[in-house]
């Protein structure tokens, strides 16, 4: 009825596997372990004393990121061109020509909200000013924290050198 010999397959069916589990296990702790491997603990390196390290570090004042003005100085018109595709879905460049949102030609040192013909937020309307390439900057980093209740969608342009360059590019299109 019960034969001996299924049941050895069986049992070295699974207890090699098992076997082979538990070495592979034990070889790896012993090659890889911190510490002994019998439970001490052992520093992982050592310390090197250095003259003046109680001091408190002095702080950098001079930064190693180029300001806007350097990278808006240099930029891009041709890439700017290649960037303003994302702005293409709601702005247009053609003077009076407005979409979703209001036409870019002649932006840069536009009054705030002036677009003729466009219906701003309140928000927007309230924020006036002029759009320099500094506030442009800033704005186009992150449009809702700069101007919260803007009806502009757009999440921002993380890089500098993309607003700098799409920045200059929009400058560019009203000369």
């Amino acid at each position: 009825m019960f034969n001996t010999m299924t049941l050895v397959k069986v049992v070295g069916g699974i207890g090699t596997p098992l076997l082979l589990f538990l070495f592979g296990n034990w070889a790896a702790t012993a090659l890889y372990a911190t510490g002994g491997g019998h439970g001490e603990e052992h520093a992982q390196a050592y310390s090197v004393e250095v003259e003046g390290a109680d001091a408190p570090a002095k702080e950098d004042t001079a930064s190693d990121e180029p300001t806007f003005e350097d990278v808006f100085a240099s930029a891009d018109i041709e890439k700017g061109a290649k960037i303003f595709g994302k702005c293409k879905a709601c702005h247009k460049l053609e003077d009076g020509a407005n979409a979703t949102g209001p036409y870019l030609f002649g932006v840069v040192g536009r009054d705030v909200a002036t677009a003729e013909g466009f219906s701003y937020s309140s928000a927007m309307q309230e924020h006036g000013g002029q759009w320099t390439p500094e506030r442009m900057n800033e704005f186009l980093t992150k449009p809702k924290e700069v101007v919260p209740g803007t009806k502009m969608g757009f999440a921002g342009l993380k890089k500098m050198t993309d607003r700098a360059n799409v920045i200059a590019y929009l400058a560019s299109v009203a000369q």
